[in-house]
């Protein structure tokens, strides 16, 4: 959540500051990104919604409780970047191609894309600190490809983007002061309107697989089938089927147990693996386990 609190407060800043500019240059491509600053808040409130509904309790209606609303609140964020974002960078661009208007006081613009640039770094360092308390050495973009948490990945993205966008913006209105023509400008908010779409459509993506429904992360499916594996209760693992809800997971078991002429013993000795895997694996709220002494289809 840090890094959710880190964002909002850098963009609160950015998108006053830039659209107060935008208002007293004219600079299309500084009004594009205060659009994307202030839809940027809005994001990040919605994604404090979506935790805060993950955290409620399973109810009869929700058994499995309700872990996958932030996948649905950052799926809206992703269709809120495009179209809030981009589509609006787009139109604007476009209709200043077409009527261009000279800048007023470039400068200013300047000076709130670069604060802009120092605080988005800033929100950027906070979000990328906290994937790494969670990924290790993970490179970014296997991170994006492969986590979990998606309003870590819709953090990141939309700050990688907004980095980018500012960059654009920057260069669009120093192009614009130094050759006088303002059609560089407007080709900045065209610049910056392309990429918030494909950072969107990226975001989206990856949402919407977590959204359906995805395993555990790569990593943890596979620690915990070794940590199965070498339970002496269990003679053999037969399947393991693991299931992300947000921030915690369900998990399902079918194998051989050690021992199994004792039925007591054995519900016992299940019971024991239930209760340790959820020590060792904190993230598992939910576990099923069937044992056989058979596999499917043998």
């Amino acid at each position: 959540m840090s890094a959710i609190l880190y964002a909002l407060a850098a963009n609160a800043g950015i998108a006053a500051s830039k659209a107060a500019a935008a208002t007293y240059t004219g600079s299309t491509a500084m009004l594009a990104e205060a659009v994307h600053s202030a839809a940027d808040c809005t994001n990040q409130l919605l994604l404090l919604l979506g935790i805060k509904q993950a955290n409620k309790p399973p109810s009869p209606e929700h058994p499995l409780g309700y872990g996958k609303a932030t996948y649905f609140w950052s799926f809206m964020v992703a269709i809120m970047l495009f179209t809030l974002g981009g589509a609006f960078s787009l139109y604007e661009g476009i209709e200043k191609l077409m009527h261009p208007e000279p800048l007023k006081h470039p400068w200013v613009a300047v000076i709130v894309l670069g604060i802009g640039v120092v605080l988005e770094a800033w929100s950027l360092r906070g979000c990328i600190r906290e994937i790494r308390e969670k990924s290790g050495d993970m490179p970014l973009w296997r991170y994006f490809r492969e986590a979990r948490e998606s309003e870590l990945i819709v953090v990141m993205g939309e700050d990688i983007a907004a980095l980018c966008g500012l960059a654009l913006a920057l260069a669009a209105v120093g192009l614009a002061m130094l050759t006088g023509n303002p059609v560089f400008d407007a080709l900045g908010s065209i610049g910056v309107g392309v990429l918030l779409i494909v950072v969107a459509l990226g975001v989206g993506a990856q949402v919407h697989s977590l959204l359906i429904g995805e395993s555990a992360a790569p990593e943890t499916e596979s620690a915990l089938r070794a940590w199965l594996t070498a339970r002496p209760e269990i003679a053999e693992l037969y399947n393991l089927i693991t299931f992300q809800l947000g921030s915690y997971m369900f998990v399902a078991v079918k194998a051989r147990m050690a021992e199994g002429d004792d039925a007591t013993r054995m519900i016992a000795t299940i019971n024991t693996v239930q209760d340790e895997l959820k020590a060792r694996f904190p993230a598992t709220r939910w576990v099923f386990f069937e044992p056989d002494d058979k596999r499917e289809g043998a």
